[in-house]
């Protein structure tokens, strides 16, 4: 009796899911649609049921308001996707016209120390306290002067010719004219100078300063000045002058500096200490008119 039994509650229950196949016309979807209705009122008895048109009028309000949250939400992405290129493209603008405005800047101050140096008729030392010019370049200490002066690779040194003389200086390759050929614009001692040619590429002198307490302002005299007071000695190398040298190279370093930026040197703030100390001591006396020389 069970196996009969369950036998026929098989047969009064048949399979839950059936099978449907339509083709989409998307120039008539409702077709479609009564097709799909068709085939479910056959199937089941779902449009027997009085809230069945309320049922299917919801499931279309859902579907279009996915729909609609989804189109929302590619506009809202679209959107997005727009104002970061804007906001890349004014970055990016705005980097182009600080890069330009920082260009203009660094013309204005190149073309300012032109001009200053134009007026001047100096020129700003190199990083040696020299001056870098087209056939050859110098530097110095306040002992020293070193020369560089650039040759065809692989020359030879008895092809170099170097006159050193107190007040002269020649170098040069033989049978071409002389690459420097000039009065020295100070007096060196010749007998401590000596030259080398370094690689085969550059001949290097060194001349010795007959005055060791003063700052050449040219190699020789015609050529291109440089503003002393712009030199910048190492502080290493004045721990190897004796104490009464190195003494004197602070003095003028300070007087220097105090020059370039407008102020009194040492000995002008000296005097002006000694007149404000006699100032003092003389109360009675008009000093309204009185001024340092």
């Amino acid at each position: 009796m069970a196996i009969i039994a369950d036998y026929q509650e098989e047969e009064e229950n048949p399979s839950s899911t059936s099978t449907y196949n339509a083709t989409l016309d998307h120039s008539n979807p409702l077709a479609f649609l009564r097709a799909a209705f068709l085939f479910v009122s056959r199937e089941t008895d779902f449009f027997k049921r009085e809230a069945a048109e309320k049922e299917v009028a919801v499931l279309a309000r859902e579907i279009r308001e996915e729909e609609r949250k989804k189109k929302a939400a590619e506009r809202e992405l679209e959107e997005k996707g727009k104002a970061e290129k804007r906001l890349k493209e004014s970055r990016e603008e705005h980097e182009k016209k600080a890069e330009k405005a920082k260009e203009k800047v660094e013309d204005v101050k190149m073309d300012d120390a032109k001009a200053e140096e134009k007026k001047e008729g100096t020129l700003v030392p190199n990083s040696g306290n020299g001056l870098d010019l087209e056939k050859y370049s110098w530097t110095q200490t306040l002992q020293e002067v070193t020369v560089t002066v650039p040759v065809p690779p692989g020359t030879k040194s008895r092809f170099i010719v170097c006159d050193i003389k107190k007040k002269h200086l020649k170098v040069g390759l033989k049978g071409q004219p002389p690459i420097i050929d000039g009065e020295l614009s100070k007096t060196i001692r010749p007998d401590d100078c000596f030259w080398s040619l370094e690689d085969q590429k550059s001949v290097s002198i060194l001349l010795t300063k007959h005055n060791q307490m003063e700052w050449w302002k040219s190699l020789v005299k015609g050529d291109p000045e440089i503003d002393t007071q712009k030199v910048e000695p190492e502080n290493s190398k004045l721990s190897d002058l004796d104490p009464e040298t190195r003494q004197t190279v602070e003095k003028m370093m300070f007087d220097q500096r105090q020059k370039s930026m407008g102020l009194p040197t040492s000995d002008e703030m000296q005097k002006q200490d000694i007149l404000k100390k006699f100032m003092a001591e003389h109360p009675e006396m008009d000093f309204s008119r009185a001024k340092i020389s």
